[in-house]
């Protein structure tokens, strides 16, 4: 693991090889200093460094020579570390151990690797600065000082409580894995290596945040992934200045190329095994310590409406779905606004009865129809950010019985007509059907200015409303790959897993659409 130098500043007195150095107003980094050969100056000048961090715990252990009693000293994180695997792995061997040697003048390299044969740790590194040493101990790592030594151990002892893994509640399946990612990145990294244990299986770590010294791991299989597209988004991720990331979130806002985009760039996902059938097609993913959500790019605008139970179930089954979904995205965008544009503009299309009947539903209601509707799903939007702030079984009673009774009281208030609750609720209904959750606010922001245009010029309003999307979306790019793909530009993979998808046994070939090499999949 790499750590970013320039970092870690302090004004205070910092040690200079075996001297300190008293100059408050040298505010140098700590990678310019490295340890001392005593124990008590490296102690001091860490306590310096973690003056009022009560977490960092100092362990005395004692080293036994002959008669000879070498001083050693533990300095980890609380609660962030194993520690039954300290006690069990690291204290009880060196304490139960004898070094017997009779040459009163070991070499170091000989304490260093004895030390390292008895404690029982999977990872074991040397480090001779003070910068890696504040890093790794603040990754929930353990510090071993030596004693006349100007070389610490890096004791991987990485633990502390952490969230078991659950099925995901965000992307619910009825067939298919039941496992999900949590706030661990090693437990993500090490789901997704159980179900692809393949050494082209890469994961490169980076550091990011100043202050928070996140983990970032970028995967990737290299056989197949494109080389100048992952070099881009490394660059990328070198690049972004910031103190502190906490979710995947900040990641996808520094490196998406159109952020003011109603459409995501990217998709987010908490499924492994979602995961896994896009790192087989040379996509990319990013994933950050202290977020579930793995970042997947590049990406089409047609991936955004797939489920991994597409392909767990039969072709007919899975394109059936698929097509529900997009028939849901047509209506959660387009409904309200062709309503408002028919009784406002249209009413020569719709049926004389059903006109007669519209027309006396809405006789006692005092807005014109664009003014009901916007009332109407600014009332959904309030119900559905309420339910989802509020506790779980709390929220569901307020979504279900809010709609019923508010419903019920705009109608009998004559505010609202019983067609306008209807096509507000299929509306809502269609936003719903999306396989996740943050989709649909792409369908949601496009969806008020559909109906004011609807509103002021009917269905040539529409058209024209939908004509900027389609070209918006024909002129986003998702990291160097067009968004509409494969689709525009026409290829021949738009009947194979696009709009529909083909049977498993057409998928001899990777797709396109961020794959350039290594087509073939078996």
């Amino acid at each position: 693991m790499k750590f970013p130098k320039k970092i870690f500043k302090h004004p205070k007195p910092l040690i200079k090889g075996n001297e300190v150095s008293g100059d408050n107003e040298d505010n140098e980094v700590y990678s310019k200093f490295n340890l001392s050969e005593s124990i008590g100056m490296n102690r001091k000048h860490l306590e310096t460094i973690f003056e009022d961090c009560d977490d960092i715990i100092y362990r005395e252990v004692k080293l036994y020579r002959d008669e000879e009693i070498i001083d050693l000293l533990l300095i980890y994180t609380n609660n962030l570390v194993d520690a039954k695997e300290i006690n069990e792995n690291v204290i009880k061997p060196i304490g139960f151990y004898s070094l017997a040697n009779n040459d009163n003048h070991m070499k170091e390299e000989v304490i260093l690797d004895t030390i390292e044969e008895i404690v029982s740790v999977h990872a074991i590194s040397r480090v001779n600065n003070f910068e890696e040493i504040v890093a790794t101990i603040l990754l929930g790592n353990t510090v071993l000082l030596i004693e006349h030594y100007d070389v610490a151990l890096i004791l991987n002892t990485v633990g502390g409580d952490s969230r078991s893994i659950e099925e995901s509640p965000v992307e619910n399946i009825i067939r298919g894995p039941r496992d999900s990612f949590i706030e661990n990145i090693h437990t993500n990294i090490g789901l997704i290596r159980q179900k692809i244990k393949s050494p082209s299986l890469k994961a490169k770590n980076l550091i990011i945040g100043s202050e928070s010294q996140t983990i970032v791991s970028v995967i990737y299989m290299e056989s197949i992934v494109n080389k100048q597209a992952l070099e881009n988004i490394i660059n990328k991720l070198n690049e972004i200045q910031i103190d502190g990331i906490f979710d995947s979130g900040y990641i996808e806002q520094y490196l998406e190329s159109s952020p003011y985009s109603p459409f995501p760039q990217m998709q987010i996902t908490e499924r492994p095994d979602k995961v896994c059938g896009n790192l087989l097609e040379g996509k990319i993913i990013i994933l950050v310590d202290g977020s579930p959500m793995a970042l997947i790019l590049p990406i089409s605008f047609f991936q955004l409406f797939q489920s991994p139970e597409d392909y767990y179930e039969r072709v007919l089954y899975g394109n059936f779905t698929r097509l529900l979904r997009l028939l849901g995205f047509i209506i959660a965008t387009s409904l309200p606004s062709v309503y408002v544009a028919l009784i406002s503009f249209h009413h020569e299309m719709l049926p004389m009865d059903l006109v007669i009947d519209l027309s006396r539903t809405r006789a006692q209601v005092p807005f014109p129809p664009v003014i009901e509707a916007l009332l109407m799903e600014l009332t959904i939007e309030f119900l559905r950010e309420a339910s989802a702030r509020l506790p779980g079984t709390i929220g569901q009673t307020v979504g279900i019985v809010g709609a019923i009774v508010i419903g019920e009281a705009a109608i009998q208030a004559h505010l609202a007509s019983p067609t306008m609750v209807i096509v507000v609720a299929i509306t809502a209904l269609g936003s719903y059907i999306l396989p996740h959750y943050s989709t649909s606010y792409a369908l949601r922001m496009i969806r008020f200015p559909i109906i004011l245009m609807a509103a002021t010029f009917g269905a040539f309003g529409i058209i024209i409303a939908w004509s900027w999307v389609i070209v918006h979306l024909c002129s986003l790019e998702s990291f160097g790959y067009p968004y509409l793909s494969p689709l525009a530009p026409l290829d021949a993979d738009v009947t194979k897993d696009a709009l529909i998808r083909g049977s498993l046994r057409r998928f001899k070939e990777r797709p396109k659409t961020s794959n350039q090499k290594n087509q073939t999949r078996w």
